[in-house]
């Protein structure tokens, strides 16, 4: 169903991805958005468990395109540094591919909401338990089931990791 990677050698193990996806903390949702046209926005997640939750308002492109086609991918890239004398670029990065799907029960959207305030504001329970009342009503929460995760990095960074 997924496509092979072409450059094998330069593919993250599955541990590494996961390992990305944790570190990152923005990556671009992409959609099938109005008219056939593919629909990327940047914005903040958390991963857990297989899964990436964002939040959202409660009405917009986003949700109009997951509610038409709850395929989607989200990239993350870990690293990219430019080597102008090399002529390239030393990368690292992660797609994942799954289904979305907007949370509905309130102690799902809670526990999701409550697992991305804590990856952004790690020491301010109090402040977040406050702030997810508040805005709780007005906030949707997305979750991305992956079904398939493919990294890739450079090849210098590849072979560092084989010496």
């Amino acid at each position: 169903m997924f496509r092979e990677m072409r450059r094998r050698k330069q593919a993250l193990s599955p541990e590494s991805c996961v390992e990305v996806l944790r570190k990152g903390t923005s990556g671009v949702l992409a959609v099938s958005g109005d008219d056939g046209y593919p629909y990327a926005v940047p914005l903040s997640y958390v991963y857990d468990d297989g899964r990436l939750f964002f939040h959202c308002a409660p009405s917009g492109h986003k949700l109009d395109a997951i509610a038409g086609n709850e395929k989607a991918s989200f990239c993350v890239i870990d690293q990219d540094h430019v080597v102008p004398e090399e002529y390239t670029t030393y990368y690292r990065s992660v797609i994942a591919f799954g289904r979305a799907r907007v949370l509905k029960d309130e102690g799902e959207k809670r526990a999701a909401l409550e697992k991305l305030a804590e990856r952004y504001s790690p020491r301010q329970e109090e402040g977040r338990r406050a702030e997810i009342d508040k805005l709780f009503q007005r906030v949707c929460m997305v979750e991305l089931a992956v079904e398939h995760l493919s990294g890739k990095e450079a090849m210098e960074l590849a072979a560092e990791k084989e010496r």
